[in-house]
This record gives structure tokens, sequence and C-alpha cells, in this order.
């Protein structure tokens, strides 16, 4: 059948009398609101309709041209847009014209001045806005020193509600949450941080989306599954263990599955609104830091982020690159101070008559009390035995392990007395948490009923398990453990049995859990008081001691909140008590800083590989590592122009030897680059260390004199840098070596070394009479290390030195020490002015990696391809090369 034409259409009943442009409806029937789609008739836009009707006029294909040959109808896509854009420009250009000619006539004055005046503003306008966002700030403070008066009025229909009023972070960061925007809370243990997450899961509930919670830890997702599910009716959890209803509203999961799901392209992520990071501060763990990066960098421009995180120093830092890696502001909320204050104290008894010697430390306002310390110090000493306080260096000692049963008997009896319980006592090291619970067998902390209700829920729990599963070794020993209160969490006990022990935790009747460090992070589940069994534990690679993040994040574990007015958190001093500077930077010191442990890892790149949209390289660069480094591209565009500026002022230098001047330069950097980072490697060796003893011959640089042998008389340590003392050989009539050297003596100086360091192919051996003196270098200053000793007595060198240093002995002679060690130094050096054997990393301190050889051996071989650059035969070479350093090239 034939299609109807427009004009038996347009004469159709009642099609006919319908008039488009004025009989349209602007609300549809059964609407209360709808849309106006009449055009406001101004000057401009009628100007602008017609201009668009001429326009697209223009742009019709006209066939008869078509047809009858045009040469212009087939011209290529972009030749038509030139031809469009030169015709365009043309008319534009008349057009101008034509109102310039009519601007005179049409405008007076008066118009003039105030069209111009419009212009301008427009143009600041835009000129501020450019700015604006040029300069942006990602990351917005919030503040949460003021009360949030109008919350109701401005969150009437909450998506959830608690029995408890809220803190006024926790209302800044729903205010926030209601306007879909991305928080990152850095809030003290037990502030309340999960009230923001169940928030956002409650409004994605309301909005029929999806929320996933990610944390660092089984045991965290865990607990987190069991508290969501009585407050939120569809909770599925994913962990590497377990899947529990994974088509849920709310997932939990760790960061490792979110990971994986963003990789695959999961339908889970289409639902998405928003993604909760708890403890995100995990970043800083050199194994699984690297995925919070990549989980940050994956997650969809339409997904909402919520941080969660312990308080860190850099919080704007890291909240300013997730904010321009997506795209979004990011408004960082902190708290002020702990709900609950913490009070330290240190615990030095070890029997019942010493359960009291508990002396505090740091007060709740966060003061170091120095009498308490002292107070401590004193008791310890008053029960030292003769042979502790007789032989031994007094480290941190951790004492007699068999008074570590005593230890416990005694602080448990103090904390019962003064009714402390529960505690948590942190133990880093899974079989001292064993033999601590299976020591105390004496003690019981529960009562009848207690003991009752403990026996029926563990019996409860355990009954899911098979008959030969039910009288396990671990599960029958907890069994008898939980049934005197005492408890053991670590990741070696059965998932199930952790689980159980975290439920009776919770229910308040565990009143000991002797638990490693995993318990802390995040888990909540706060005591009254935790005791630290050590300040130190191992990292993996050695022993080293807490660091104040680690610290505070298990310190943050005592003090319940409307249970307890203060925490109280205990360290044992089993053995000698430590240093104050030690307490105070363990206590009192600074949380780590969030810092990027990102690295390439194989799965990474062919996880990436599946990935269209991401290349490998995106994934770098919006890495937190590259953060600064992309930041300041400005600067460092602007410090390249400079430069360039400086180089193209810089005039040829016209030398027939210094053709090869520049090479030569690159050369000595790249040398004096490699060496600086051996020499750290070099002189922290062990064997290294062994060596750099008292009478130990070094090649050294001092002053003006490059390689000088140095005779090694005592090592010592200021700060982080270490110090070396020796003695050296000077000319008679030298100046003194504080003199400062010019300028321009200094101006070829390359990281340190001079241009004579790389021509010197001699030891220093001073002309005529010599001197010597006695002075304090630093590592980068030692050269080589010799095989060669002179036997001395180091001390006498020194003191003999400075005695002559003094204005009344001036003149005495030196002692025979200083003369016989002297003599022999000179001896040294004249007969090895070419130089001596030095140790060799391979042979003499036995370094077996390949990389590391092989760096040692090209070092070697730049420093013997010196002698083939012809520009060391100029005489002039070192102001030469002053004009390359002058300007950092």
């Amino acid at each position: 059948m034939d299609e109807p034409s427009a004009a038996v259409l347009a004469s159709t009943a009642g099609l006919a009398e319908i008039d488009f442009e004025n009989d349209l409806l602007t609300t549809a029937p059964g609407f209360s609101q709808g849309m106006d789609f009449a055009e406001k008739k101004t000057d401009n836009n009628v100007e602008a309709t017609d201009i668009c009707h001429k326009s697209a006029k223009k742009t019709l294909l006209d066939l008869t041209k078509v047809l009858t040959g045009d040469d212009d109808a087939w011209l290529s896509d972009d030749e038509q847009w030139e031809k469009e854009d030169e015709e365009s420009s043309s008319a534009y250009r008349k057009k101008i014209e034509e109102i310039k000619l009519n601007t005179d006539k049409v405008l007076s004055s008066d118009d003039l001045a105030k069209l111009t005046g419009k212009s301008e503003k427009l143009e600041n306008v835009t000129r501020e806005k450019l700015q604006k966002t040029s300069k942006e700030e990602w990351a917005v403070w919030v503040d949460v020193s003021a009360p949030v008066d109008d919350y109701y009025k401005r969150v009437p229909d909450p998506a959830y509600k608690w029995p408890f009023e809220l803190d006024v972070f926790q209302k800044q960061a729903i205010l926030h949450l209601e306007q879909h925007e991305s928080v990152f809370v850095a809030a003290h243990t037990s502030a309340g941080k999960t009230v923001v997450a169940e928030y956002a899961i409650a409004l994605s509930a309301r909005h029929m989306t999806r929320a996933i919670y990610t944390s660092p830890i089984k045991a965290l997702s865990n607990q987190k599954f069991r508290d969501f599910k009585q407050t939120f009716k569809d909770v599925g959890l994913l962990t590497g263990d377990v899947q529990i209803r994974p088509e849920a509203q709310c997932l939990i999961m760790t960061t490792e599955i979110l990971r994986s799901m963003l990789y695959n392209g999961a339908d889970t992520i289409r639902d998405l609104e928003w993604v909760i990071f708890d403890e995100v501060h995990y970043i800083n763990d050199s194994e699984r830091g690297v995925v919070w990066e990549e989980v940050l960098i994956l997650l969809p421009s339409h997904c909402n982020i919520i941080l969660l995180s312990a308080t860190v120093p850099n919080t704007m830092e890291f909240a300013d690159w997730v904010g321009r890696t997506k795209g979004k502001k990011i408004y960082v909320i902190s708290t002020l101070k702990r709900p609950v204050p913490l009070e330290h104290f240190i615990y030095t008894g070890n029997s019942t008559k010493s359960s009291d010697e508990n002396f505090l430390i740091v007060g709740a306002e966060k003061q170091f009390i120095n009498a308490g310390y002292s107070k401590a110090v004193e008791a310890k000493k008053a029960r030292a035995t003769k042979s502790s306080t007789a032989f031994g260096a007094k480290g941190i000692r951790q004492g007699d392990p068999r008074q570590n049963k005593g230890v416990w008997l005694s602080i448990i009896h103090m904390l019962r007395k003064k009714s402390q319980l529960p505690v948590v006592a942190f133990t880093f090291s899974k079989r001292k948490c064993d033999e601590n619970a299976s020591q105390l067998t004496s003690i019981d902390l529960l009562t009848a009923a207690e003991k009752s209700e403990v026996h029926i829920f563990f019996q409860k729990c355990v009954s899911r398990l098979k008959g030969s599963d039910k009288k396990l070794p671990q599960v029958v020993h907890m069994q008898e453990l939980l049934k005197r209160g005492i408890a053991v969490h670590h990741s070696g006990i059965l998932p199930i049995l952790k689980e159980v022990i975290e439920m009776i935790f919770q229910k308040g009747l565990v009143k000991l859990l002797f638990a490693t460090e995993t318990f802390a992070m995040g888990v909540n589940m706060p005591a009254r008081t935790v005791v630290f069994d050590s300040l130190r534990k191992h990292d993996g690679i050695n022993f080293r001691d807490l660091l104040p993040g680690e610290y505070i994040q298990m310190a943050g574990r005592a003090g319940r909140r409307g249970l307890d007015t203060t925490g109280t958190v205990i360290i044992l001093c089993k053995g000698d008590i430590p240093e104050t500077s030690d307490l105070h930077r363990i206590i009192l010191g600074k949380p780590t800083k969030l810092e990027s442990q990102f690295r390439l890892t194989y799965s990474m790149i062919l996880n990436l590989l599946r990935v269209e949209q991401l290349r490998i390289e995106d994934m770098m660069k919006r890495s937190f590592f590259e953060f600064n480094n992309q930041k300041n591209v400005p600067q460092y565009k602007s410090e390249l122009k400079q430069l360039k500026i400086k180089v193209g002022a810089m005039k040829p230098i016209e030398c027939q030897y210094c053709s090869d001047l520049e090479n030569f330069y690159v050369h000595c950097k790249e040398y004096v680059e490699i060496r600086n980072y051996l020499q750290d490697l070099f002189l922290s060796h062990p064997q290294m260390v062994k060596s750099l003893i008292p009478g130990r011959v070094i090649v050294v640089k001092h002053d003006r004199q490059q390689q000088q042998l140095g005779l090694l008389l005592k090592v010592s340590s200021g700060g982080n840098v270490k110090k070396f003392t020796f003695l050296l050989l000077t000319q008679n009539d030298s100046p003194s070596c504080d003199d400062k050297r010019t300028s321009e003596e200094d101006a070829h100086v390359m990281d340190g070394f001079s241009i004579e360091f790389f021509m010197a192919t001699e030891l220093y051996l001073p002309e005529g009479a010599s001197d010597h003196v006695v002075v304090e270098l630093k590592p980068e200053d030692i050269i080589a290390v010799t095989t060669k000793t002179i036997k001395t007595v180091a001390e006498k060198v020194i003191d003999d030195y400075k005695k002559r240093q003094i204005p009344r002995f001036k003149d005495d002679p030196p002692s025979q020490t200083t003369s016989i060690a002297t003599q022999e130094l000179l001896r040294l050096t004249e007969s090895n002015l070419h130089g001596l054997p030095v140790l060799d990393p391979v042979n003499d301190l036995g370094i077996k990696d390949m990389s590391v050889v092989e760096q040692f051996l090209d070092l070697k071989r730049r420093r013997d391809s010196l002698s083939e650059f012809r520009c060391l035969l100029c005489p002039q070479i070192v102001e030469h090369v002053c004009s390359y350093s002058s300007v950092g090239v």
C-alpha cells in the first residue's frame, strides 16, 4: 500500500485544524506539571534564529549541482569542513564590518560605554572562572568544632535513625551523604565511624541501589556481616573463605574481592552507589597496600566513595589525590579528640606482693608524667638482683621467661581487684599467646551463671561440626579456656572458633583475651583495659619498636564508650624499663603518613590487558605515588623554561681540547650518582661495619684534597648519621681546615665532588714538613676502605690533639703515640702513591647479589675510562666545567 502524501494528511479532518505553533499542550493530561516549548523572543534570539536558518539553508545539499558535476559536492569531510569554515569566517568578517559601520549611526556614546563595560565584565567573569577551575582544590576541609543546629531541618526524613544523639562529625558526614557527595572520615579509634557506613547503606536501600563495604581482613568482614545483618535485612558476605548471598543489596567483602570484580566487569558494579573503604590507612601495608590504589583508580565515576580511617597527618593530601583521580570533591571530616581518653601506665610487678607497682606515665591530657616514670625506675631497681645490676649493658631486655607466669598472675590480680576487666593482652607471637593462656590454669574469672552461658553457647556453635571435628585438640582446649573466661585470638585459630570467641567476647564473657595485632584492625570489640606484652615486634624482616600508629591502633581498644570514663593502657616491663625518648616516640608520636605502596605486578599487568578503557601507563600516572609529580608539573615546566633560558645564554666554549666536555660532565655525574648509592650499601654491610675499627687506613676526601690516606680513630652516631674521626696529614704551613672555600672555588663542585677528584691519579702527599689534624668526617667523605691497618691507641691520639688545641698547650710537641701514627701514615702514603689495595665487595664482604656486584664492576669501568677523555688535557678544564655546573646541566 502506498504511503499517504503530506497534502492528503494536511487535508484530513482534525489535523488541518491544528495549529502546531499555538495549539500544542504544555501539560500532558493527568499531570500537574509540564514544559513550555515556546521560544522567548529577544533581539539576540531573533538574530541567532535568522543566522541558524541561513546556515541551515546553506548546508543543504543541492542535488542538481551533484548531477551537473560540481566539484565542491565531492569534497572529503575534512575538505568540506575547511571550505565551510572559510565561508563562515568570511561571512562573519563581513557581518562585523557591517556592525562597525552601523555602530556610529545606531549607538550613542553612552550606549557604547555600557556595551564595552558589559563585555569587559563578561571577560573578567570568564577569566575568574578559568582561574578558579585551574586552582580548584578537590579536598575540602569540613569544620566540626561548631555544632550543627539545623541538622534535623536539613534532614527531616533520615534514611536511618539511631537510639542515641549523633556527634558533630557524624552529622556533618550524613549531610554530605544526603547531597550524594564523597567523604573521608579520619576519626580516632572507637569514635563511631561505622555510623557513616550504616547511613550510606540505608541510603542505597532507599534508592534501591547497592552498597559495598570493604575491609582489609576477614575478621573485620565477619564481624561487620554479623552487625549489619541485625540492622539491615539484605546483607551478603564475600571473602576468600565463604560466600553468603552474593546477590544482596549490601555486600561486605575484602578489598581483593572488589578488585577482582572491577577487573572482571561484574554486573554488581552497574547498580553500585556507595563504596565504603574501612581502615583505609592499611594502604601503608607494603604487601597489600597497592590493592587500595588499584580499586580507587578502577572504580567507575558513578560510584560515591566513603573513606574511613584512623587519624593520619596527611588526610588532605590523600583526599586531594582521590578527588583528582575520580573528578569529584572529597569532603574531609576529622575528630578533634577521643571520645574516651586514655591513660598509659608502666607495670613493673612480678608477684602478688608487687602487684600494685602500676605507674601512670601519660595522663588523659596526653602529658608525659616524669614523676611516674622515675617511680617505676626506682621500683625496678629496688627489686633488681645482684646479677642484673653487675653485668651486661642495659638494653630493653625481655626479662626471665621463668617469671612470665608470675607477671601475668600479678597483673590479673591487680586488674581484678580494681574492676578493670575485661582486658585484651596484645602479644606479638602466636606461640606466646598460646603459652600465656596455657600457663594460667589456676585463674578462673567467671561466675557459675556465666560458665553455664558460655557452655550452652559454645556447644550450640560447635554442634555444626562433624563428630570427629568436635574432639579436635584445639576445640577441646579452647572450650576449657572459655569456661574460665580466657581466650586466644590469632590467625592459627580455626575460623569457626575465632568467630565463636568474637561473639562470646562481645557478650562480655571473655575477661582475658590474648590476641595478636590483627585483632585491633577495626574490630569493634572494646575492652576496659589493654595490656602490651612488649613494645617490640618482628615485622617479617627484623625486630623493631612499635610505630606510633600501630600503638594507638591497639591502645584504642581500651575504653568502652558509655561505660568507662577513661581507658587504661598498661605496658609490661618484664626486663628493663624503656627509655623516655622511646616512650615519647611510641605513645605521643605522630601516626605514620599515608604513603603509596604502588608497584607493578604480573597479575596487574595481565588484568589491565583485559580492560580496554585503561592502559598500564594510565594506571601508573593515576597512582598515589605519581600524584605529587603530576601535581608539580607546572612548577617543573617553569624550572625547565628557566634552565632553557640559562642554556641559551651560555657562550659556546671555543677550545681545541674540549670537544667531548659535555660527555665528560655527564659521565662524571653518572659516576657520582652510582657511587653515592653503592656507598650507603657498602658502609651498612655487616662485614664492613666490623671492618671499620680504630686503626683502619681509609682513603678520604677533605678540604681541598680529593684523595688522601686517613687513620680511623673513632666511629660515633649523631642522630641518624654516623660520624668518623680521622687522623690526616696536612702541610705544615697550610691554612686552617676551618677556612671556608670561596664561591669561585666551589663553583665546579659536583654533588660534593670537585673536578680534581676525577683528575687525581695519586694520593695526596704533603710537600716538605708535614703536620697532622684530627677531623670528623661524614660517610660521603669516604672514598675507599683499604686492607691496611696501623696499630695505635686511638683515644690517646684524640686526647692529645684536643689538649694541644687549648692555647696554654698549643706549643707542646705531639705525644709519642700521635707521632708514631703520623709517621706510619706518611710512610704508607710515600710508598703507595698510586693507591693501596681496597676491600673487595665479593671476596672480602661476601656480597652475592648479582645486580649489586654488576654495579660495582660498572663503577670501576667508569673510573678507568676517564683517561680516554681528551678534555682532561685542557689547562682550563675547571673553568669550562664550571660553565656546565652553573646551570645544572
